[in-house]
C-alpha cells in the first residue's frame, strides 16, 4: 500500500471528537474559502467554507460523490485499513453517485417524500408529538428533581418515529436500529467498534429485507426492494440505502428540534417572539439551520478533473477529496453580516443556507425535516411554557462527530422561568 500524499500546507488537523465544531470552522473560514485539512487516520482533504464556493461545487458536473470511481486514495488501497471514515465512502446510495447512477438511485425514492405525501403527514405528527409531549411529562414526574433529557425523549424521538414510519421498519425493530445508526455517526470509534457495529447492521437489515420481500406495504423499504426485484439496483445498494435514508432522516431533524430548543431556551426575548406569533415558527426554523446546520461537514466530493475557480483563484487536482463545510458556510458574515455568529430568528437572510445541500443534491426530505420543526417547536413550547434547561448551556456536550452537529442530551425542567 502506499502512502497518501501530504497537503501542500495542512494548518488543520480536525479533531474527530467535534468537540468545537463552530470554533473549528471560525478558524478555517478566516484561512480561506477552501483549507487543506487532515481528517483523523491522516487523510488529507479540503474544508469547503465559502457559500458561493460550495454551490459551485455542489453543482458542477466534474465534481463526484463516488469514492469507488474517482477517489485515487480509495482506489489504489492508500486509505489506512482502520480508517475510522470509511463507512462514508464504501456505502453505495445517491448520497455516495455520479450522474446517472445518482438519478438511478434517486428514482425509487422520490415518490415518498412528494408535496402531498408530506403534507398528509400533518395529522400523523401532530399526533406523534401529542403523545411524546405526554411521554415527556410523564418522564419528568418521576425523575430525581424534574430533570428529564429532552433529546432523548422528544428531539430525537420524533423523527425518529417518522422516518421508520416512511420506511416501514417494524416497532420490535426500532430500538435495534436506532443504536446502530446513533453509533454510524460517530467519527471517534475504534476499528473494533466500527467492525462490530458493521456486523449487527447486515443482520438487522437481512431480516429486514426478508420481512418486505414477503410482507410488502407502501413505504421505502418495500420500494427499494421492488426496485431490486425489477433489476435497477442492487443488493448492496439496497442494504445501505435503507440505512441511509434511516440516518438521515432521523439524525438531521433531531439536531434541528435539539439547536432550536436549545436556542430559544437561552435567548428568552427571541423565545417570546415566537411563542407570541410576533415572528413565525418557520422562520425559527430557517435560522436554526442556518445557525447550527444539522450536518456539520459532509463527506466527500472529488473533481474527475483538474478544477480551476476563478472567483477564489484556488486549483483542485483530479481526485481530491473535498467537503463541504455546512457549519462555516452557514455563518459567512459577507452573506449574514457581521454579527453571523448569533442567533437571531428575525434575520433577513435565514433562509439562505445550504443546511440541506445544493442543486441536485438537494435533501428529498427537507421539506418534511421543516414541517416537523415546526409542529414539533410550537407545540412544545406551547405545551410547556415554563421549559428551561437544567444546567448551563456551556455544560451541555456536543455529539462525538464532525458529521451530525447535535448534543449528546439536553437536560431540562418543564418548570420554572427559562435561563437567560
Amino acid at each position: 500500500m502506499s502512502s497518501l500524499p501530504s497537503p501542500a500546507r495542512c494548518p488543520f488537523r480536525l479533531d474527530g471528537s467535534a468537540a468545537d465544531i463552530h470554533g473549528e470552522a471560525a478558524a478555517l473560514r478566516a484561512l480561506g474559502p477552501a483549507v487543506q485539512v487532515e481528517l483523523p487516520g491522516g487523510v488529507p482533504a479540503w474544508s469547503v467554507t465559502d457559500p458561493g464556493l460550495a454551490r459551485r461545487l455542489l453543482i458542477h458536473p466534474r465534481v463526484s460523490k463516488d469514492a469507488h470511481r474517482h477517489w485515487p486514495a480509495f482506489i489504489h488501497g492508500d486509505l489506512p485499513a482502520d480508517w475510522p471514515l470509511r463507512i462514508w465512502v464504501d456505502i453505495r446510495t445517491v448520497q455516495t453517485a455520479h450522474g446517472a447512477d445518482h438519478r438511478r438511485l434517486r428514482r425509487p425514492l422520490v415518490p415518498a417524500f412528494t408535496a402531498r405525501r408530506v403534507r398528509a403527514l400533518v395529522p400523523w405528527i401532530e399526533n406523534a408529538t401529542s403523545t411524546l409531549l405526554d411521554d415527556l411529562a410523564e418522564a419528568a414526574a418521576v425523575a430525581p428533581d424534574g430533570v428529564v433529557d429532552l433529546r432523548t425523549y422528544f428531539a430525537s424521538r420524533l423523527p425518529w418515529l417518522t422516518v421508520t414510519m416512511l420506511v416501514g421498519l417494524p416497532e420490535a425493530m426500532h430500538d435495534r436500529f436506532q443504536a446502530i445508526n446513533d453509533t454510524v455517526f460517530t467519527t471517534d470509534l475504534t476499528m473494533e467498534q466500527t467492525d462490530a457495529t458493521a456486523a449487527e447492521a447486515a443482520r438487522l437489515l437481512a431480516d429486514l429485507l426478508v420481512i418486505k420481500t414477503e410482507h410488502p406495504g407502501d413505504d421505502i423499504a418495500s420500494s427499494l426492494v421492488g426496485a431490486y426485484h425489477e433489476g435497477l439496483i442492487d443488493e448492496r445498494e439496497l442494504a445501505d440505502s435503507i440505512w441511509m435514508v434511516l440516518g438521515a432522516g432521523y439524525g438531521t431533524t433531531a439536531n434541528l428540534l435539539d439547536h432550536a430548543a436549545v436556542n430559544l431556551l437561552t435567548h428568552p426575548a427571541q423565545r417570546d417572539m415566537a411563542v407570541s406569533g410576533r415572528v413565525g415558527w418557520e422562520q425559527v426554523v430557517e435560522e436554526t439551520l442556518r445557525h447550527q446546520a444539522p450536518v456539520a461537514s459532509f463527506m466527500m466530493r472529488f473533481p474527475t478533473e483538474d478544477l480551476s475557480d476563478e472567483a477564489t483563484g484556488l486549483t483542485f487536482s483530479r481526485g481530491d477529496a473535498l467537503i463541504i463545510n455546512y457549519a462555516a458556510v452557514g455563518r459567512d458574515a459577507a452573506v449574514h453580516g457581521a454579527d453571523a455568529e448569533l442567533f437571531d430568528i428575525t434575520r433577513a437572510t435565514a433562509r439562505e443556507h445550504l443546511a440541506f445541500s445544493h442543486g441536485s443534491t438537494y435533501c428529498l426530505g427537507a421539506e418534511l425535516a421543516r414541517l416537523e420543526g415546526r409542529i414539533a417547536l410550537s407545540a412544545l413550547f406551547s405545551r410547556f411554557p415554563g421549559l428551561r434547561l437544567a444546567v448551563e448551556p456551556s455544560f451541555l456536550t456536543p455529539l462525538p462527530s464532525l458529521i451530525f452537529n447535535g448534543h449528546r442530551e439536553i437536560p431540562v425542567c418543564l418548570e420554572g422561568t427559562s435561563n437567560s
